[in-house]
């Protein structure tokens, strides 16, 4: 029997034009080879199957080329194309980084590097996987492939280029490549379906060509599988059996369930694909894919995202046309967190079904949104101003001059607020007499508050100034205050201070010890408060004196007082004490 290789080593490209879907990066190595502009070191960089390695031989068997092409082609004619194509070089060394990664590996490679070839310009040495070397590794290649021998040329190869040294970065010369698209995927199938005599039906590649994802080698290798699966016959529904997809048809037929609202029409279609082994999630992500689909097909700038079979497409787009984009938009809302809390539900069946649920009456709730929009608009413009009930007022005597409108103070703000709550507060409770009966009453109430608040205004426009016999009644009343809130110290402190008027609006507050000072300027901001409300006078500002002979006395430093001092000390500066001694009965221990 002979030996089966796979369509992916098979159909290895070997020159640069027959690599797929990567032109901006054999255009720019082919003429780097023909103007003699070649790097020492290239780094190929990229998702998995796109190339890298495949561009890398071709590089490699290119450059040592002995008859080259003029469109920079290796000729597959020569001595060294042919030991290339034998696998017999000598001048071309490959080394998987991932099973060779130590600096042991990297030491013998440099040691290679310094012997020139036997035959041909150049030694290519190709590390594939290039991340997976160990950071000593790297730091022991960094000398050599920053100044390597002229015969030289490295070419690495990865998947992850951000796992790769900043210091290595810039010492290559970076290629990314790119995803193929699926129109060349599925070219690239055609073509080889009609060399290996496959009958495939141009839907059928497509599938494959969406479920590769832009990798060349899965594409092959589902291709492989499927063949192998139906003897040769591809078919568009044969190809979703083998690669468990469900069929764009389930979801149109979801679609017009939901839209009738028709319940058990949609828990059935989801028992008959759960039936089939579609687990849960995967009905969500390709619902999903679903809705998002027909959100880009609404408009044309976006069709060119819908990645779908052409079979397909002219659907989507017709279904799209019926749909508003509210909808979908809610849709995709609702399967993302059902997507997001699979794997934390128990029963994953009711969960799915319960998100299925939320869709078929999603139409509804898109209904009522805008109705009640609408309905909103119209309420609005149904909106009519509030009747409110006239209050009969006295004219003056001396109509007041036409003059600008001054800005309304507190107390005329207060004034408008209490006509309009005391006329409301009548009418609601006694809404049976009528306005003529009314009137005299609401009159004769506002010309009394109108009274008090003008008498209220004439009393806050007084400003009083200080007299000998006022300052001293406002002091006592203070001191009154401070007894009643049981502030006897302080209270103690202040009548014992001496009142001097300065001006009429200045007074000065005489103390003869420092303790009768700090005790007062302790209340200056409430004493200063209390007689400026009280004489109406802002402008009410006092000093404290203090009598030059307290500020002398002070007790040295070494002086020790006995007990009885220092009790007989306290009383006199605090006399509550002794009155709290004589009350309690105590005897003293001194």
């Amino acid at each position: 029997m002979e030996n089966f290789v796979v369509s992916a080593r098979k159909y290895r490209p070997q020159h640069f034009s027959t690599v797929v879907g990567q032109s901006h990066i054999t255009t720019t190595l082919k003429n780097a080879i023909l103007q003699n502009h070649l790097a020492h070191a290239f780094l190929f960089c990229g998702p998995r199957g796109v190339g890298k390695t495949t561009c890398a031989r071709i590089l490699a068997k290119t450059i040592n080329c002995e008859k080259l092409g003029k469109d920079g082609e290796a000729c597959d004619k020569c001595t060294s194309c042919k030991s290339f194509n034998d696998g017999a070089s000598f001048n071309i060394h490959e080394l998987d980084a991932a099973s060779n990664n130590s600096v042991d590996d990297i030491r013998e490679l440099i040691e290679q590097v310094r012997f020139a070839p036997q035959a041909g310009k150049y030694k290519i040495y190709i590390i594939d996987e290039v991340h997976m070397l160990s950071a000593s590794a790297f730091n022991a290649f960094l000398k050599t492939l920053e100044e390597p021998p002229a015969h030289a040329i490295f070419i690495l190869a990865t998947t992850e280029k951000h796992k790769i040294l900043p210091t290595i970065l810039s010492r290559c010369q970076i290629f990314d490549f790119k995803r193929i698209t699926p129109t060349d995927i599925v070219a690239y199938l055609e073509e080889i379906a009609s060399k290996e005599k496959i009958k495939a039906e141009n839907a059928a590649m497509q599938l494959i060509a969406q479920k590769s994802e832009g990798c060349m080698r899965d594409a092959l290798s589902i291709l492989d599988k499927i063949v192998s699966f139906t003897n040769g016959q591809l078919t568009y529904s044969s190809t979703l059996e083998h690669l468990n997809l469900l069929d764009e048809d389930y979801f149109f037929t979801f679609l017009e369930l939901l839209q009738n609202e028709d319940l058990p029409g949609v828990l059935s279609l989801y028992d008959e694909i759960d039936q089939k082994g579609f687990e849960g999630d995967t009905v969500l992500n390709n619902f999903a894919s679903f809705f998002r689909n027909l959100l880009i097909s609404k408009d044309a700038r976006s069709i060119g995202l819908l990645q779908v079979v052409d079979a397909f497409r002219k659907k989507y787009i017709s279904t799209a046309s019926t749909i508003s984009s509210a909808y979908i938009i809610g849709a995709l809302n609702i399967l993302n967190e059902a997507e997001i809390g699979f794997k934390q539900a128990r029963n994953k069946k009711l969960h799915v079904e319960f998100h299925l649920i939320r869709l078929t009456y999603l139409q509804q709730a898109v209904s009522l949104l805008n109705d009640g929009s609408s309905g909103k608009k119209k309420r609005l413009d149904e909106i009519k101003s509030v009747a409110f009930k006239q209050i009969g007022y006295f004219e003056q005597k001396n109509p007041p001059q036409k003059t600008p409108p001054a800005p309304k103070s507190t107390s005329e703000k207060i004034e408008a607020s209490l006509k309009i709550d005391t006329a409301l507060l009548r009418e609601k409770k006694e809404p049976q007499k009528n306005e003529a009966e009314d009137a005299p009453k609401e009159a004769g109430a506002l010309k009394k508050i109108r009274e008090q608040i003008l008498h209220r205004k004439q009393e806050q426009q007084t400003v009083h100034t200080l007299t000998e016999s006022s300052l001293q009644e406002a002091w006592d009343l203070y001191l009154q205050k401070l007894q009643d809130n049981n502030q006897a110290t302080s209270h103690h402190n202040l009548k014992n201070a001496t009142l001097t008027l300065l001006t009429a609006e200045q007074f000065d507050i005489f103390v003869t010890s420092k303790i009768q000072y700090q005790f007062i300027e302790t209340e200056r901001i409430n004493l200063l408060i209390h007689l400026q409300d009280r004489f109406n006078n802002p402008k009410i500002q006092f000093k404290i004196s203090l009598d030059p002979d307290a500020e002398k006395e002070t007790v040295p430093a070494e002086q020790t007082l006995s007990q009885r001092d220092q009790y007989l000390k306290m009383i006199s500066l605090y006399p509550l004490v002794k009155e709290m001694r004589d009350q309690l009965n105590l005897d003293l221990d001194y």
